[in-house]
C-alpha cells in the first residue's frame, strides 16, 4: 500500500487540506457563534462535509496514484471531482455563514439562494459522475494485489451506492413545507433528510434523526467503507508477520471480501431502516434479525476462511517436511 505522498493527486490532496481547514474554521464556529439552524449549529453541516470530504478525497488522491492504466484520464477525473467538491462545499459554506439552508432550499426571493442552487445541483452530479467513472477505471486494471485490489473495488463500489442513496430520496419523497432560519426568516423547503420526521436530529455528534428513519446514516456508513475495507486490508498485511497462515495474499484477499460482505449487508440493513422511518438507535425487531442475519453471515463466511486457511498451511507444512529415514 505505500506510494510516496509526492506522486498522489495534487488537485485532491490540496482539497482535502482545504476540507481539513474548513473542519477547523467550523469547529471555531461552533464555540463562538451561538446561530442555529433546526435545533442545530449552523457550523454543523460545513463541519460534517469538511470531515467526509477530507477523508474521501485523501483516499482518491492515494488511489489515483496507483492506476495502472489510463493514468492521464484518471488523474484529469480527479481533478475534476476535486473541483467539483470544493465548489460544492464552498456554497455549503457560504449559506452556513449566512444563517441558512444550503441543500432544499426553495426561496425565490434571496438572489444569494436562487444563484447557489445550481452550484450546489451541478456540484452534486460533478461529483457523482466522476465517482462513476473513477469506480468503473479501477474495476477494468489490478492496481495492487488481490487483497488490496479487493478493498479498493469494494470500497468504491460502497461509496458509489452511497451517493445514489440520497440522490433517490431526494426525487421520490419530497416533503414541501416552510421553516425559520437562524435570522428568523421564513424559509421554504422541498425535502428535508428524515423519514416520517423531516427535520428530525438530536444523535450525539451526528445529529442524525432520533424520532424518524434519516438517509444521511447509510449515506455515510457507504461512503466510508472503502476507509475501513483500507483498514482491514492493512491490519491483515500486518498480522501476517506472526501467522503462517495468513500470508498467502488469496487468504487475505478473501477474508477482505468477508468484511466486504458484512459492511455492504451493515449498509442495506439500516438503508431499509432509514427508508421505514425508523431511528438508527431505535431498531425493531425487524432491524434487529435483519443485523443478525448479515453478522451470522459474515461470521461463518469469515471462521470456514480461517479454518480452511489454517488446514492448508498444516498441509502444505506436513508435505514439505522431510521424511526420516526409517530404522531398523
Amino acid at each position: 500500500m505505500g506510494v510516496p505522498m509526492k506522486s498522489w493527486h495534487r488537485p485532491l490532496l490540496l482539497c482535502a487540506g482545504l476540507m481539513s481547514a474548513l473542519v477547523l474554521v467550523s469547529l471555531a464556529g461552533l464555540v463562538t457563534d451561538s446561530r442555529t439552524l433546526l435545533g442545530e449549529s449552523v457550523w454543523v453541516k460545513p463541519l460534517k462535509f469538511g470531515f467526509a470530504f477530507a477523508l474521501y478525497a485523501g483516499t482518491l488522491a492515494w488511489l489515483i496514484s496507483k492506476l495502472t492504466k489510463a493514468r492521464r484520464l484518471g488523474r484529469w477525473i480527479g481533478t475534476v471531482f476535486a473541483v467539483g467538491v470544493t465548489v460544492e462545499v464552498a456554497a455549503i459554506t457560504i449559506q452556513a455563514a449566512r444563517g441558512t439552508f444550503s441543500h432544499f432550499n426553495a426561496d425565490q426571493s434571496d438572489p444569494v439562494t436562487l444563484a447557489l442552487v445550481p452550484v450546489l445541483t451541478t456540484g452534486v452530479m460533478i461529483v457523482l459522475i466522476t465517482q462513476l467513472v473513477i469506480a468503473v477505471m479501477v474495476l477494468v486494471q489490478r492496481a495492487a494485489g488481490p487483497a488490496l485490489t479487493r478493498a479498493i473495488r469494494a470500497g468504491l463500489g460502497l461509496a458509489t451506492a452511497g451517493m445514489l442513496i440520497p440522490l433517490y430520496w431526494m426525487v421520490t419523497d419530497l416533503h414541501p413545507r416552510t421553516v425559520t432560519d437562524a435570522n428568523g426568516a421564513q424559509v421554504p423547503m422541498y425535502q428535508g433528510h428524515g423519514i416520517g420526521d423531516p427535520d428530525g436530529h438530536g444523535m450525539p455528534l451526528t445529529n442524525w434523526s432520533v424520532t424518524g428513519g434519516d438517509f444521511r446514516v447509510p449515506h455515510f456508513f457507504a461512503l466510508h467503507g472503502i476507509q475501513v475495507l483500507l483498514v482491514v486490508t492493512a491490519v491483515l498485511a500486518a498480522l501476517a508477520a506472526r501467522h503462517v497462515w495468513l500470508r498467502d495474499e488469496r487468504v487475505r484477499a478473501r477474508l477482505v471480501g468477508c468484511a466486504a460482505l458484512g459492511y455492504t449487508g451493515l449498509v442495506a440493513v439500516v438503508t431499509w431502516q432509514a427508508a421505514r422511518g425508523q431511528s438508527l438507535i431505535h431498531p425493531d425487531t425487524a432491524t434487529l434479525a435483519a443485523l443478525a442475519a448479515v453478522a451470522l453471515i459474515t461470521a461463518f463466511a469469515t471462521t470456514w476462511t480461517i479454518v480452511a486457511a489454517r488446514r492448508a498451511t498444516v498441509r502444505d507444512a506436513a508435505a514439505t517436511e522431510p521424511r526420516r529415514p526409517a530404522t531398523l
